[in-house]
């Protein structure tokens, strides 16, 4: 199979050391004469992606031309000529365009393989990448894709570039301990190293695995023909692993989607049972409720019937049907002086038992206070012993003896005044 090639590098409207701007970027890819002297028989470019070559040259030109930049001083000037504004990146397969013309198998490896390009070239650089062309005119199958930054105001293309990127956030920072410039550019550059190894990780991860491309080729790595050729069978046996498992994959996406549908269809059944049930259980409920109360209704009806039977029973029922019937209204007319009288006999009774308890009160009342004046006296009695019994113990014992000589009646008469008599 081989191994993964692909390439960035940023120009601009100014040429390069090696004659190479913008303009000639552009000439090239559409296959101008003056710019396709190494192609022996030129072809006009495939779009794989995107717009033509010259709907992107118009594109980038326009806004090289309106970009411009702040510089000290808050001052805008228009972006130099020799600032980079335009990104290209070419991916080439190892096959060959003869060996894709005489094999389809390569030729649907090679579509695949322009495909997973494409979509790893949108994630990278998303509404910047203006155009992904195929040339069809060289020996290798291989496609050039252009960045163009026309959303940045100021047209700079080497933000894309990750080993720039890296490099100039090493050397904006300040230097470490003990480090010379030298040092920091060497630091610089094994980040700018890092950097652009990365990106070919990425690549290598979503693109060349799936088509079977190693990472790198032979001579690099200074590996003899027979470690190149396990490599390279180690890489096919991969894709062919990553093919059964899509396969898989896409199998078990089908029965997982088939799986859901039938789930789907299981579930409707079982509502639409799960309704047919409530309804015949609401039903069922309606059916009991009449039945219960038509059980009710026989109840009572069996129960008047029991009540109405014989003389007793039919009396009872002239006597319950008074009260709605003609005749009730007529017995009630005929016998309402009597009532009056009842009634009138019944009032007199109750302001009877109204006096009578008004009386019951009074006289309760009467022994309450009765009952309190006895307290009250029984009270006093108790004090003035209290008082009598404190005014003996505070006379002399020589007139103590004199009283109780006289006998009890003395001490009966003893006030507390004759305690001031005692002192």
């Amino acid at each position: 199979m081989g191994y993964q090639f692909v390439h960035l590098e940023s120009f601009a409207r100014k040429a390069d050391a090696k004659g190479r701007s913008t303009d000639f970027i552009f000439a090239e890819a559409s296959r101008k004469p003056e710019a396709s002297v190494h192609v022996s028989n030129p072809l006009p470019p495939v779009v794989v992606y995107g717009v033509g070559i010259e709907a992107v040259q118009d594109m980038h030109d326009a806004a090289a031309a309106a970009a411009t930049i702040t510089v000290k001083g808050g001052h805008v000037r228009k972006v130099a000529k020799d600032k980079k504004t335009l990104n290209t990146v070419v991916a080439s397969h190892p096959f060959t365009m003869d060996e894709i013309r005489a094999d389809p198998a390569k030729q649907r490896e090679v579509e695949e393989w322009e495909r997973r390009t494409v979509q790893w070239l949108k994630d990278q650089y998303g509404d910047d990448l203006k155009s992904v062309i195929r040339h069809e005119d060289e020996s290798h199958f291989h496609v050039h894709a252009y960045i163009v930054p026309t959303a940045d105001p100021a047209m700079a293309a080497l933000k894309y570039h990750p080993g720039t990127v890296a490099k100039r956030g090493i050397m904006s920072a300040c230097l470490a301990e003990g480090e010379d410039t030298k040092a920091l550019s060497k630091r610089a550059d094994a980040a700018y190293k890092q950097a652009m190894r990365q990106w070919q990780n990425s690549y290598h991860e979503a693109v060349a695995v799936p088509c079977g491309l190693t990472r790198l080729g032979p001579q690099r790595r200074r590996l003899s023909r027979d470690e190149w050729q396990r490599e390279q069978v180690q890489a096919k046996a991969l894709q062919t692993v990553i093919e059964r498992a899509k396969k898989v994959k896409a199998s078990g996406d089908i029965f997982v989607t088939r799986t859901k549908t039938e789930a789907e269809a299981i579930r409707a059944a079982a509502a639409h049972e799960k309704e047919i049930a409530e309804r015949a259980k609401t039903a069922a409920t309606a059916a009991r409720e009449q039945a219960e109360k038509a059980q009710e209704e026989a109840k009572e009806a069996l129960a008047r019937a029991e009540r109405y039977s014989g003389v007793t029973g039919r009396l009872r029922a002239m006597w319950d049907a008074l009260g709605e019937s003609k005749l009730a209204t007529k017995i009630r007319e005929e016998f309402a002086t009597e009532i009056a009288h009842v009634r009138a006999f019944a009032r007199t009774i109750q302001e009877s038992l109204r006096v009578e308890e008004k009386r019951r009160h009074e006289a309760e009342k009467k022994a309450n206070e009765a009952a309190l004046d006895a307290e009250r006296a029984r009270d006093a009695a108790l004090r003035m012993q209290i008082e009598r019994d404190r005014a003996w113990s505070l006379l002399p014992p020589d007139r103590q003896q004199e009283l109780a000589a006289a006998g009890p009646e003395m001490r009966m008469t003893l006030r507390p005044k004759q305690k001031k008599e005692g002192k």
